[in-house]
């Protein structure tokens, strides 16, 4: 009942939609672009991930620092590898400490790499596959930020703090500059935030985004090392046990569940690149005007 009419290009006339069918269409259609992979904006995803570093760091470092509760959990963490006899963390930490070049690189890599490489990897998603870069690092973020739910519930101290055991803190003995694992940076840095380990968390998402996304196979053999690599760092630097690891692995595997959950599949499944002229497309065709033949954004037109 009075209904409203249009007359169309060809003179046809029709109903129009209700004022209530448009706001249900333009709800989806907004949650649909807010899930849509889009080519992301340089200046945008800088002040991100600057932000959101700072933000991770400022709540990891404000977890109170509960020093006897995170030995006690690490007494349990040794005692129930040892009942399970994989607790090797000790003659790794003794053989490695022996050999002081290695020893001393592996010092600067748990310092360094960890955001050398995680960094290095968003930009080349920023740069050659746009279309999947917005979903993985929505996985990346969402591992970190699950990660400080357990700094904040099982306090942890690294093995090299443990009372009564005989790790080697490698980085005091070898005196390495610039970490925040021991030294004057210590204080600069929640030393009872250990499990669980972005370092596995995030070589890990580095590791897998590479071997899925390049084309290159050594640099997919390199992909898988690198996590691998970084188990035995943190390992033989006495920064963690086996299990944080695992644990780094659980808020991963959750920080890709998210990405699933939002975009509808795992990032290395959507389109290498973003169809940025689909919205224009619909909008010009609503209008009754025409438009180009698409272009996939990063992909030069045929003849040209």
């Amino acid at each position: 009942m009075g209904e409203s009419t249009v007359t169309t290009l060809e003179g046809r006339q029709g109903p129009t939609a209700s004022p209530m069918a448009d706001h249900r269409r333009d709800g989806r259609g907004l949650l649909g672009r807010m899930r849509a992979p889009r080519r992301p904006r340089l200046w945008f995803e800088i002040l991100l991930i600057a932000v959101s570093y700072w933000t991770y760091s400022l709540v990891r470092n404000a977890v109170p620092e509960q020093r006897t509760q995170a030995l006690s959990n690490a007494d349990w963490i040794w005692r129930m590898e040892n009942h399970l006899s994989i607790a090797v963390e000790e003659s790794v930490n003794h053989a490695v400490n022996s050999v002081t070049w290695l020893v001393v690189g592996m010092n600067y890599y748990y310092a360094t790499l960890h955001f050398i490489v995680t960094l290095s990897v968003l930009v080349w998603l920023f740069r050659h596959h746009p279309g999947r870069y917005a979903a993985a690092r929505l996985a990346l973020f969402a591992t970190t930020a699950v990660a400080l739910l357990g700094y904040y519930l099982f306090p942890l101290a690294p093995p090299r703090l443990m009372h009564g055991a005989a790790f080697i803190d490698t980085v005091k003995v070898h005196e390495t500059w610039g970490s925040m694992a021991s030294g004057d940076l210590k204080n600069m840095s929640n030393q009872y935030a250990a499990m669980p380990s972005m370092h596995i968390g995030w070589s890990l998402w580095c590791g897998l985004t590479i071997f899925a996304l390049a084309s290159v196979p050594w640099v997919r053999v390199l992909g898988l090392m690198y996590p691998a690599l970084t188990l035995v760092v943190i390992v033989a630097t006495a920064n963690h046990f086996w299990l944080d690891a695992v644990g780094g692995m659980m808020c991963l595997a959750f920080g890709f569940t998210v990405a699933r959950l939002w975009y509808g599949a795992l990032p290395y499944s959507l389109p290498r690149y973003v169809d940025e002229s689909a919205p224009r497309r619909t909008r010009r065709a609503r209008a009754g005007g025409t438009d180009p033949e698409p272009v996939r954004s990063g992909v030069t037109p045929p003849g040209r």
